[in-house]
């Protein structure tokens, strides 16, 4: 028995036996009580669900001896967190709000995903991506990422860090003759780096038809290898974003569409394995949808034949657009790194803010483990669509976990 439940014990034996002691009525004792008193609850080992300041007693009702700041205490003892009467210095001390645990403010940092874009530049992106549009699937992708108003990357790059990667194999005979997968990439992944990835896609734009194919599967191996070269930063989820208009064939002299599309699921399977979830967005409708489903099943680590990945067709430019912003926002996360250590058992007794307001704990946000805090619902969806999010944490000491 702890020292704590030994001296609230002691304490209720003193006045029951008439020493003459007196104490102050605790505010589950008082008439009205506290609104707090009698709240179904599930008492230990369960997790406390009663509100600050009160404890789940042996018949599921929420009670407190206590109330933070009042006089309820003996001499050398205090109020603590879950309404008990400790001992001041005792193994619980650690546990009681007063002037020597002060809360604690926590700096909540958002994950920041990194996404290489990986495109296809072969002969066929030239060619309209339908839907009656006379735009070319080149320019579709190129505006669906780069436009100065509606552009992913523009309106994303302060929250993600991205690269861009363009690929085809060439048999011009000149330059890069026989090259496969000819891949060119931004010299880096960074936030904030939509120049780079403007001047990639203005410097190789889709090669003369006849002249390029699509080896997909060498080059999203190409991608992983550069992964594992220049690693995202610690906590950063790697991502891979794949669009193409046409089927995968082999290196080196683009044939083989079977073979093709066998090597594509394996690249796919590869990333995952290697930590890298990759999504396949079709431009236009060259690409066959049972082909596109085994590549989106096998790029989040799914059967390829049986699984249900979500996977993104696009046939206009305004349909190219919506789902690049649906495959980015998906892997946003709303998981908040805090610089330090919480129970999270008692996390609720935090206070959140996003932009200044405070958040409802369980319906705005929860706590994922001891070092993790997630917005959801709509919250989630307002850190996800603004640019410079401001989110605080703070958390009474009792809460806090210091090694």
């Amino acid at each position: 028995m702890s020292t704590r439940t030994l001296s609230t014990l002691f304490g209720a034996l003193l006045i029951g036996c008439g020493s003459g002691s007196t104490r102050l009525l605790g505010p589950c004792e008082v008439d009205p009580p506290d609104p707090a008193c009698g709240l179904e609850c599930e008492p230990p080992p369960a997790a406390n669900t009663c509100p600050f300041g009160f404890h789940c007693n042996l018949v599921s009702e929420c009670d407190a001896a206590c109330t933070q700041g009042g006089d309820e205490c003996g001499a050398g003892q205090r109020c603590s967190s879950d309404g008990f009467c400790e001992l001041i210095g005792g193994p619980d001390a650690d546990r009681g709000p007063d002037a020597d645990c002060p809360s604690i403010d926590f700096m909540a940092t958002q994950t920041i995903p990194t996404v290489q874009l990986l495109v296809d530049r072969s002969g066929s992106m030239l060619s309209s991506i339908g839907g009656g549009s006379s735009t070319t699937r080149w320019d579709a992708v190129k505006s669906a990422l780069l436009d100065p108003a509606d552009g992913v990357v523009t309106n994303l790059q302060s929250q993600v860090v991205f690269g861009l990667s363009v690929y085809t194999n060439t048999n011009t005979g000149t330059g890069m003759a026989g090259v496969c997968p000819a891949v060119d990439s931004t010299a880096t992944r960074a936030l904030n780096n939509l120049g780079p990835i403007t001047q990639v896609m203005d410097d190789t734009p889709p090669i003369a038809p006849n002249q390029g194919g699509t080896p997909t599967g060498p080059s999203i191996d190409a991608i992983v290898a550069d992964f594992a070269a220049t690693p995202p930063a610690d906590g950063s989820p790697p991502i891979i974003v794949l669009a193409t208009d046409g089927q995968p064939f082999i290196c080196p002299n683009n044939d083989d569409g079977d073979l093709g599309q066998v090597q594509a699921i394996e690249a796919a399977q590869r990333a995952y394995e290697a930590g890298i979830r990759l999504f396949i967005l079709a431009v236009g409708n060259g690409l066959n949808a049972s082909h596109q489903q085994k590549v989106a099943n096998a790029g989040v680590g799914l059967d390829p034949d049986t699984g249900t990945a979500p996977y993104y067709r696009a046939d206009s430019p305004a349909e190219l657009t919506s789902a690049f912003g649906s495959i980015i926002n998906g892997v946003q996360s709303c998981e908040l790194d805090i610089d330090g250590q919480i129970d999270p058992a008692l996390a609720s007794q935090g206070t959140v803010t996003l932009n200044g307001g405070t958040l409802v704990y369980g319906s705005d946000w929860q706590a994922v483990d001891g070092d993790t805090i997630e917005l959801i619902g709509a919250a989630c969806e307002i850190l996800k669509g603004q640019p410079n999010p401001t989110v605080t944490a703070n958390f009474p000491c009792n809460v806090v976990i210091i090694d």
